[in-house]
């Protein structure tokens, strides 16, 4: 089965609507978390970042896991869409960043991982900026699964262009890291597997 949808992925490889089945619009996240509110208010804006949204993601005591599931809900759009614009400038005001450089540099693991993973969502064609956001975020918490996970999606996203053996190993790489804090629903964590490990026998 493995071997037939790796085959259905590659006949449509160089289809506009390809990154349509692709570690960041594949992955299911959110459903995992329908029990907490805020995801469930995720699910009524129609994919818009909110106010009340945004206020939760800025907040440092929120569980970072619930976040990635409040950013997954808001799903993503063929078309792309404006919530890390919105986001940045929420974050630039509120938290007296000021400019997007000092965020990059400023910015908490929890800010960074945010405008990663919302950049990421709005455009899955180009994550070039979304990793360099990954990246800051990972070195700034480097015991974080969740932060770990999302960015390893994130550079699985990009991998799909030219490596899918590294689409696999990105994220797996995080699951055989035992010196993690697993901050992330077991549920969740399965449901984002079952699409990367599709990737697995590409390694052979």
């Amino acid at each position: 089965m493995k071997t037939i949808l790796l085959a259905l992925i590659f006949l449509t490889a160089f289809s506009p609507l390809a990154k349509a089945d692709s570690p960041l619009t594949s992955t299911d996240i959110s459903s995992s978390y329908q029990d907490v509110a805020i995801v469930q208010t995720a699910g009524t804006t129609e994919g818009v970042l909110t106010d009340e949204l945004m206020v939760y993601l800025a907040n440092e005591s929120n569980p970072i896991d619930v976040k990635m599931a409040v950013i997954n809900q808001l799903s993503w759009n063929f078309d792309g869409k404006t919530n890390a614009v919105n986001y940045m400038a929420y974050l630039l005001k509120t938290k007296n960043y000021g400019t997007e450089a000092k965020l990059k540099k400023k910015g908490t693991a929890h800010d960074l991982i945010c405008m990663a993973y919302l950049k990421a969502m709005d455009d899955y064609f180009d994550v070039k900026a979304a990793i360099v956001y990954a990246d800051l975020a990972a070195k700034k918490n480097k015991k974080s699964y969740t932060i770990q996970l999302i960015a390893g999606m994130i550079k699985a996203q990009q991998a799909m262009d030219s490596d899918w053996c590294a689409v696999f190993k990105l994220t797996d790489a995080v699951r055989n890291n035992a010196g993690l804090t697993v901050d992330m629903r077991q549920e969740a964590i399965n449901k984002v597997f079952e699409y990367m490990d599709l990737y697995r026998d590409s390694c052979q």
